[in-house]
Order: structure tokens, then C-alpha cells, then sequence
């Protein structure tokens, strides 16, 4: 691919460059909160395999960071265990059944807040039952050791850190409008303060049941009566019958290569495993590298295969189990050759001239959380799980302690309209009772000769799926260490709105010079908080994103 000279200059950050990344011999956790991170090391330390650590890292995650970490949320578990065998176990939230099309619209046909903020915003959780298929097809350990971890969190409390203090304090306004969230979250409006010991007696008492009883008690036993009882005397939509017919599934995960690396990745209702293969693949042989990671030329042509890759998303992506989505075609090596054909070298293509591709004639072959676990066996899980916006609904369940989701803003609430992350969405995601809303969580594996090379994942909402990509690239195609990939300063393009956003450590030269070439530049905050792993040389490399509250890399 010829590249224009005046492209070739690289941005390179001053003071992220050089960060050391966490490293073990035999076993590793990364994860955006420490408490959660030393629960999974000591899950590991006693004999429990990755998936025990990723569930007891999940629960533990439910108490100690609420602003994903969660029971009333749902999201994605990757696993590959030490044998090869692989699973992408889906627990994302569903429409409960009183759910319809246009829920969300008023008389004007104008969207209203309600799939944002309070008891209409639900889905139908589904963590607890990932939680539960994982434990039991996979895991080791009894399912009341993984959950003790929790329960002991939330009754003895632990102390409030700077940035737990800071993060509930800036969603004050959406927790004070709710008694139960106020009351807890807020320590009825006093607020909480760096130092306090934060003790949560009602959801330890709802872990407790469902260490007890299992993950079916937070379908049919006194936690969904809960639920049901808070909908009904709040208006919400979840019913004890939508709880009871929740079920996870387990898919079989995509997989593609890159360079010489195999990928494992996410399939839908994930919208972004598809995204990774495609942007690879648009990347693969085009020598975009040689200018160098941070360069004008190396950001334009990854800004313009993830501006590609959206505008598909918005048509074809969908839940799987009410729409036939064309991976392979998506996939398909003339299709994606096509559209990176479409790259002009060092000018930006209009939005408005790039939509969704042609398949016709191809034949079929928010905020979040992320975290990884790999185990002396050499078994492997990347879990990314969420309440879509940070702290959810801003609803708690009276008398179980927890938050509730957002996740049906995920939905095409009006299709054709950006949902809260910007994202234009079509008639595929539009809302249907049961459906599974679509998602960018992208929890990812690489392997190289057959073994792990990197496990991956971000929270991050629609950005998700870049963050995760531009790390990976950092990785596999500049060589950097993993802490440096995730430092390294990112960018953003999700074809409407036709902005590519830049984070601040790229520098205002290249800037100019992306601009020069056409974009409609804004700087941004961070492209997702990416979390990751690289296994090398006989040492495990663990990374997390400073983007944020404070995450931990630990292990032995």
C-alpha cells in the first residue's frame, strides 16, 4: 500500500511509554478493582481452576465495584481450557415479556428516558445463570466457595477507596432518585467518603441464598419474589415468569487468524468478535504498521476499517435466536477485500458515502467490566459483564442489596436513532419480548502455535470493540509489551457520528495532519478500559487500564 510522506510522522506519548507490566510465572487475574483481583489470586492458590477464579471474581465485583460489577446485570464468558476445548457462555440480559417495539417512544414517536433510567430500563439479569453454567460444566470447586469471597465483602464491609468516594458521588442525581439506592449508595445523602468501612448487610444476605441454594434461587426463589414484588409496586416490566424462564446459553465462539495468530472471539449477540475478524482482515498484508504505531497514516487506515466495520454493524448484527446474522458472509475474504478496496490512502472517506455493504451476491460460508483469568493448568476465561450505564437503572431491589440494569437501551429503541453511546442502530436490534439486546462486550483470545498468546477484554460501551482491537494491534503488530498496549493512547470511529475521536496523548500534530486529510477531529476520553494478559517467554504478563478507577494485575 503506497503512503503518502507527509503522513509518516508518529505521536509518541510522553509519560505512558516504558510502564512496566505485572508479571507470574504460573497463574494470573487482571481485574478493574484490587479486592476482586486478590479474591481470584486466592481462588488460584487453593486449587481452583480459572473459571472458579472468574466466578469468585464476579461476585466479588458485585459488592466491591458497583458501578458494574453485578447480579442484576448480564454479559459474556470466554473460556478455553487447558485440553483446547472452548465455550463463549452468554448471559446477556433479555426483554421481559411485556416488552413491545415501541415501548419507548412517546405519543410524538419522540424516545423517552425510560430504557435509561428506572424501572422500565430492565432486562431480565442473567449473570447469576452464567455464573451457575460455568460452575457446573466447567468448574472445579463447590459452588458455595466461589461465592463466600462476596459474601464476606458485603458483611464485614471493606474501606471506601478515592475513587469509589469519587464515582458515586458524580452519579449522585441518578442514585438519590431512588430510595433504596440512596439509602445504600449514598448513606442517605450524607455520602460516602474515602475511609469508610461500606458494609451491605442485604446483599450479603442475598448472596448467602443464592450460595445456599444456587444460581436457581435468584430465578425462582425469595430473591426473584423480590424482584417481582419491586416491579409490580414500581411499574417495571420484569415479571417472577420472565426470571423463572431466563436461561444462559452456551455458543460455540468465532474463529479466525491473523498473521500467523489464531484468534478466539466473541459471536453474537456479541456484535464485536465479528468486528475484530473483519478489522483484521481488512489490516492483514496492507504494511500499515511500517509507519508506526501513533502515526497519521497507521491511525487513518484503522479509523477507516472501524468506520466499515459499524456501518455493517448497524444493518446486520443482531441476537442470533431472532435474526439470521450473516457472519460468514461478514466474514467472507472477496467481501472484506472489497471494502478495503474502498480506502483512499490519506483521505478520510464521508460517512455518508460508506454504508452498510452488499451481501447480495456473497455466498454463506457501557459502562462495564472486564476481566481475565489464566490458571497454572493453562485453562483460560475473559468475562465482560455489565449494567450497561454506570450503576444501571439507578434501581435497587429493596431488601437484596443489588443495582439493576439498563440493558434495554442496548436495544433500537427507534431504530434509525443513536442510542446513549451514539450508536445508530437498525431493524435487526429492534425490541422483541425475549430478544437479547446487541452488544459490543468482545472478550478475546489469542493463540500462537497452538497456545495462549493474549486474552483480552474492555468495558467501554460502543467503543468497546475498538479499544480492544488497538490493543491487540499494539501487541501482535508494533510488538509492544501489554502494559504499554493499553497505555498507548487510543482513538474512535463508529461511523455515525462521522467524528474520529482522539484520546489527549495524541499529539496536536497529528491531529492536524488527520484533519488535513478530511476527519472531523474531537478529542475524546478514553476508548474503553481495556484489560489484558500476554503469555511469553515463560512468564505471564498481566495489564490494566489506568483509564479510570483503579484496576490490579496479580498472581503467583
Amino acid at each position: 500500500m503506497r503512503l503518502p510522506a507527509v503522513c509518516l510522522l508518529a505521536a509518541v506519548p510522553i509519560g505512558l511509554y516504558g510502564h512496566e507490566p505485572f508479571h507470574a510465572r504460573h497463574a494470573m487475574v487482571t481485574a478493574q478493582e484490587p479486592m476482586a483481583t486478590d479474591v481470584g489470586v486466592a481462588v488460584l492458590k487453593s486449587g481452583g481452576n480459572a473459571v472458579d477464579a472468574a466466578v469468585a471474581v464476579g461476585f466479588a465485583l458485585a459488592v466491591t465495584f458497583p458501578f458494574a460489577g453485578n447480579l442484576g446485570g448480564g454479559g459474556f464468558m470466554l473460556i478455553r481450557m487447558a485440553d483446547g476445548r472452548t465455550s463463549f457462555i452468554d448471559f446477556r440480559e433479555a426483554a421481559p415479556a411485556k416488552a413491545s417495539r415501541d415501548m419507548y417512544l412517546d405519543a410524538k414517536g419522540a424516545a423517552t428516558r425510560d430504557s435509561m433510567v428506572g424501572w422500565r430500563a430492565s432486562g431480565v439479569p442473567g449473570s447469576v445463570a452464567g455464573f451457575g453454567m460455568a460452575m457446573e460444566r466447567y468448574g472445579s470447586k463447590k459452588w458455595g466457595a466461589v461465592v463466600n469471597p462476596a459474601i464476606r465483602l458485603a458483611q464485614k464491609g471493606y474501606p471506601v477507596s478515592y475513587a469509589l468516594a469519587q464515582s458515586l458521588n458524580r452519579e449522585k442525581d441518578l442514585l438519590a432518585r431512588f430510595p433504596e439506592s440512596k439509602r445504600i449508595f449514598l448513606k442517605n445523602g450524607a455520602g460516602l467518603e474515602p475511609g469508610d468501612i461500606f458494609r451491605q448487610p442485604e446483599l450479603a444476605a442475598t448472596l448467602k441464598r443464592i450460595g445456599r441454594k444456587g444460581a436457581v434461587e435468584f430465578y425462582q426463589g425469595e430473591t426473584a419474589k423480590r424482584i417481582d414484588q419491586a416491579m409490580r409496586d414500581n411499574g417495571g416490566t420484569i415479571t417472577l415468569a420472565d426470571l423463572k424462564a431466563y436461561k444462559a446459553v452456551e455458543r460455540k465462539p468465532l474463529t479466525g487468524t491473523y498473521r500467523g495468530y489464531d484468534i478466539i472471539t466473541s459471536p453474537p449477540p456479541s456484535s464485536g468478535g465479528v468486528g475484530i475478524l473483519q478489522m483484521l482482515k481488512m489490516l492483514e498484508g496492507t504494511g500499515y504498521e511500517k509507519t508506526g504505531a501513533g502515526s497519521a497514516a497507521s491511525i487513518h487506515e484503522v479509523a477507516e476499517a472501524e468506520r466499515r466495520y459499524y456501518a455493517d454493524r448497524s444493518e446486520y448484527l443482531a441476537d442470533p435466536d431472532f435474526h439470521a446474522v450473516p457472519v460468514m458472509k461478514l466474514l467472507d475474504p472477496a467481501y472484506v477485500a472489497a471494502r478495503r478496496a474502498s480506502i483512499v490512502d490519506g483521505r478520510a472517506t464521508p460517512s455518508s458515502a460508506i454504508g452498510p455493504g452488499d451481501l447480495s451476491a456473497v455466498a454463506e460460508s457501557k459502562q462495564t467490566t472486564h476481566y481475565n483469568v489464566v490458571d497454572a493448568a493453562g485453562n483460560v476465561v475473559a468475562v465482560t459483564y455489565t449494567l450497561n450505564g454506570g450503576y444501571g437503572s439507578g434501581v435497587t431491589i429493596p431488601g437484596a442489596g443489588f443495582l439493576m440494569n439498563n440493558e434495554m437501551d442496548d436495544f433500537a429503541a427507534k431504530p434509525g436513532s443513536p442510542n446513549m453511546f451514539g450508536l445508530v442502530q437498525g431493524e435487526a436490534n429492534a425490541i422483541q419480548p425475549g430478544k437479547r439486546p446487541l452488544s459490543s462486550m468482545t472478550p478475546t483470545m489469542v493463540l500462537r502455535d497452538g497456545k495462549l498468546y493474549m486474552v483480552v477484554g474492555a468495558p467501554g460501551g460502543s467503543r468497546i470493540i475498538n479499544g480492544v482491537f488497538e490493543v491487540m494491534l499494539n501487541v501482535l503488530d508494533f510488538k509492544m509489551n501489554v502494559q504499554d498496549a493499553i497505555d498507548w493512547p487510543r482513538f474512535h470511529h463508529q461511523w455515525k457520528p462521522d467524528t474520529l475521536f482522539l484520546e489527549t496523548g495524541i499529539s496536536p500534530d497529528t491531529a492536524a495532519l488527520l484533519k488535513d486529510m478530511g476527519y472531523h477531529v474531537e478529542r475524546s476520553g478514553g476508548v474503553a478500559r481495556v484489560e489484558a494478559i500476554v503469555s511469553s517467554g515463560g512468564w505471564l504478563q498481566g495489564g490494566t487500564d489506568g483509564r479510570g478507577a483503579d484496576g490490579k494485575a496479580g498472581g503467583y
